[in-house]
């Protein structure tokens, strides 16, 4: 996500979501592992905005998250994997590094935690943090270091996943992401446990 603003990939191909390989089937947060998650976002870095839309694929062990334009044109997409990470702007030039983490922070020089995402999302704290719930149970705010999350949801269902979740991070780094779809994948590994 930070890559679009921090690169300034230039828009000129239109990469595509990867074709599912599952049929979505119903979500329940507490059971959520592998999913596609849709959604718009604006990064607000060093005094400069920089909107655009994610599609992300989560799916055991590998992530896919292709980044556009507001207007849906292609301008990164990030594959990770237990075999690495790798970056492919718009103009074809790759990046590769041993995880996404690693790749980000030696693309930008600033520390992006993409392998905590699917945790946060959940709510899950499992390195320690300060979680607050709101009366319904549901994550309602996150501190994590010097990371600090806040979910909105679009519905009063305690299982519900956000629907809106704001990151911020000491020294000016905000992200606003309004997820406008969710899907879970059916997965074969047994539900992991949410740390709260």
């Amino acid at each position: 996500m930070i890559v679009v603003g921090v690169l300034g990939l230039s828009a000129c191909s239109a990469l595509g979501p990867a074709a599912s390989a599952h049929p979505p089937v119903a979500i329940a947060r507490d059971h959520l592992q592998g999913f596609v998650l849709t959604g718009r976002f604006a990064l607000r870095q060093e005094g400069k905005n920089y909107p655009g839309r994610l599609h992300w694929r989560h799916d055991g062990d590998r992530d896919e998250w292709l980044l556009s334009s507001p207007l849906g044109q292609g301008l990164a997409e990030i594959v990770s994997d237990a075999t690495g990470a790798r970056l492919t702007g718009s103009d074809g030039n790759s990046h590769t590094a041993a995880t996404a983490d690693q790749l980000l922070q030696s693309l930008l020089a600033y520390p992006l935690p993409l392998s905590r995402l699917p945790d946060w999302l959940r709510g899950c704290n499992p390195d320690g943090g300060d979680l607050a719930l709101d009366t319904l149970g549901r994550p309602l705010r996150l501190r994590y270091e010097d990371w600090l999350l806040h979910y909105e949801y679009d519905s009063d269902d305690p299982q519900a996943l956000p629907g809106r979740l704001f990151v911020e991070r000491e020294g000016g780094f905000e992200l606003r992401l309004r997820i406008e779809e969710w899907q879970m994948l059916p997965t074969a590994l047994p539900a992991k446990a949410c740390v709260q």
